[in-house]
């Protein structure tokens, strides 16, 4: 049903600035009315929200989709399943499959298949180079034309200076931003952790945290020298930050985001070597998480994405060196992020944009807001209910998630999508 009337709600729209008690009327789908005295239609069905706040579907700028040729890890219709129960209705979907998302062909085809779904809008990034193996560009302009939002080759950087250079020059001609995993290729080979005294100590080989300020002065030096756009994904260090807030006030093109797991965990939760914390980048020391923790609140940092990496059991049940990285994070981004507004870090409101409306901008989305005649992509969640994150009982395929046994405040209740309800 695509008629429908939630009351007896809060609603929270960034775009608009909205938060007031009142209720939301959903015709064919669409937002037809919001506010503090709309009426009952005759006929509607009624959700009665019970004081839970309504804001729009999440919006997940960074996901891994498992297909194609992943599915062993997760499918789109688990990710799809996983993403509802976190309230998310978008995710831009990330081009390191295999094969890679290098054809125009595979963009319709994710788009289609997000659509199947009924949950979930799959907006695909184009590869930036064949294959995402940074030697030969990939056709942009048949990629954006079949409708991929941005170019980027996912987990891996695009190492080459000359290559990242033609990139941005290339994108900005298709009004599209280049994505960039910001960490040098040749510091981070066989690197498991942060160079630091932990990694020393448990005997792992190292990454040093310099390796993603290098990438990032490099690449905003590279945007300015273009006029292209660069996008950093999963910001985690403290210089890698200072160097953006800089070239944002030169208006270089440069925007960034972050992840629950840098701004949530320190590089002690690796603990003694627990894989499920292994992540890419490495989690960082405790001065570079609370300066991620500012830069969310001062704006340096454009929106939180879940960084969403589904790894099979397998993966994981290695010796930590030879672990693959990654978490899962689509049904833990809300809950995560909600925990700096309970410990008064962030406003709410501040915390809503950087998952709706501000990573809707960056990739293009119609998505993000309630403003009347919006789809009616919607997330209710109740501010105060506590949960714990336990492995083996997520929704979805995929179990590797870095916060197993964390206790969270804050848990989605319903989601729609299009006015039908796909969770709660």
């Amino acid at each position: 049903m695509s008629d429908l009337l939630i009351e007896n709600v809060r609603l929270i729209d960034p775009a608009t600035n909205l938060d007031a008690p009142g209720a939301l009327l959903v015709r064919d789908g669409r937002i037809a009315d919001l506010g503090h005295d709309i009426g009952r239609p005759e006929g509607i069905p009624v959700v009665d929200g019970r004081g839970a706040i309504l804001c729009p579907g999440l919006v997940d700028m960074r996901v891994e989709l498992g297909e194609p040729g992943g599915e062993y890890r997760e499918t789109i219709d688990s990710a799809a399943l996983a993403a509802s129960a976190g309230g998310i209705t978008t995710v831009a979907a990330m081009p390191d499959s295999s094969p890679a998302i290098d054809d125009p062909a595979l963009v319709q085809l994710l788009r289609s298949r997000g659509e199947q779904t009924g949950r979930i809008t799959i907006l695909p990034y184009g590869a930036a180079t064949r294959g995402c193996k940074g030697e030969e560009m990939s056709e942009f302009g048949l990629l954006r034309e079949a409708g991929a939002v941005a170019f980027t080759d996912g987990g891996r950087a695009i190492g080459s200076s000359r290559m990242m250079r033609t990139a941005l020059a290339y994108a900005a001609g298709f009004g599209a931003m280049i994505v960039q995993h910001p960490e040098d290729p040749e510091l981070a080979r066989g690197g498991a952790a942060t160079q630091g005294e932990l990694s020393t100590r448990l005997g792992l080989p190292a990454i040093p945290a310099a390796a993603e300020a290098i990438i990032v002065a490099r690449d905003v030096r590279l945007a300015a020298l273009t006029g292209g756009a660069v996008h950093f994904a999963h910001i985690s260090t403290a210089e890698a930050l200072d160097i953006i807030r800089r070239a944002k006030a030169r208006c270089v093109k440069v925007t960034c985001d972050t992840a629950p797991p840098y701004f949530d965990l320190n590089e002690t939760a690796i603990g003694d070597y627990r894989t499920y914390a292994k992540l890419s980048p490495p989690l960082r020391a405790e001065s570079d998480r609370l300066a991620v923790v500012a830069a969310l609140a001062d704006g340096t940092i454009d929106a939180i994405a879940s960084d969403h990496q589904p790894r099979d059991a397998d993966d994981k049940r290695l010796p930590f060196a030879q672990a693959a990285p990654g978490g899962v994070g689509l049904a833990t981004l809300l809950g995560v992020s909600l925990a700096q507004v309970h410990g008064g870090q962030l406003s709410l409101m501040r915390m809503l944009e950087l998952l709706t409306v501000a990573p809707a901008r960056l990739i293009g989305a119609e998505a993000g807001t309630l403003a009347k005649g919006a789809v009616a992509d919607l997330c209710l969640f109740d501010l105060e209910r506590v949960w714990q994150v336990n492995v083996g009982t997520l929704p979805g395929k995929a179990q590797n998630s870095p916060f197993d046994g964390r206790a969270l405040e804050g848990r989605v209740v319903g989601t729609w999508k299009a006015g039908r309800r796909v969770f709660g």
